[in-house]
C-alpha cells in the first residue's frame, strides 16, 4: 500500500524526541509527527501526550523526495464544523507613534504640525507616492536630529573643549 498525502493510517509510537515523535506505519515505514502536530493546544513536552508503543491515528501531511514522511495527529481527528477556530478579528487602525504627541518641543507646532491637512488616512488607503513621500520626510527628520545630537560630541583636531 503506497503512502499518499491525505490518507489516515494507524501506527505505533516507536520514538520520542524533544521535537516530536516517530510513528511506525504499515510495512515498517516510519514517519515523524512534529511537536506542533500532536495536539490542538500548546505542547511543551511530547511525553505529556504520547508514550512509547502507543497506538495512534495519524494523517499523512507530506512525503519528501528522500522518503521522509510528515504526519499529524491533530489533523487526523475529524472535527464537527462548529468546533473549528473562528477567524481572527481584524486589528483596529494602528496610529503612527508620533501622531498623538503635542507641540514637538518649542518653536510652535514643530515637526508634528500637519499643516491643516487634518488626520491622515489609514495606511492601506495611501498610494505608493504618498507612502514614499512620508518615508522620505520621516527619514530626513531622523537624519537631521541625529546630526544635531552627534555634532557637538565629536572630538578631533582643533576642537575646542570648554
Amino acid at each position: 500500500m503506497a503512502i499518499e498525502v491525505g490518507t489516515k493510517l494507524e501506527g505505533k509510537v516507536t520514538g520520542i524526541t524533544h521535537f516530536g515523535a516517530f510513528v511506525e506505519l504499515s510495512e515498517g515505514v516510519t514517519g515523524l509527527v512534529h511537536i506542533s502536530e500532536i495536539a490542538d493546544n500548546y505542547v511543551k513536552d511530547v511525553n505529556d501526550h504520547l508514550k512509547l508503543e502507543d497506538k495512534v491515528l495519524v494523517k499523512v501531511i507530506n512525503v519528501d523526495k528522500d522518503g521522509k514522511i510528515g504526519l499529524s495527529i491533530k489533523q487526523s481527528v475529524d472535527k464537527p464544523p462548529g468546533e473549528q477556530r473562528p477567524p481572527r478579528p481584524e486589528r483596529p487602525f494602528q496610529r503612527d507613534r508620533n501622531e498623538d504627541r503635542g507641540g514637538g518641543g518649542g518653536g510652535g507646532g514643530g515637526r508634528f504640525d500637519r499643516g491643516g491637512r487634518g488626520a491622515k488616512p489609514p495606511v492601506n488607503k495611501l498610494t505608493f507616492e504618498d507612502k514614499m513621500s512620508r518615508f522620505l520626510k520621516d527619514s530626513e527628520e531622523k537624519i537631521s536630529s541625529l546630526k544635531k545630537n552627534t555634532e557637538g560630541k565629536r572630538g578631533g583636531r582643533g576642537a575646542r573643549r570648554v
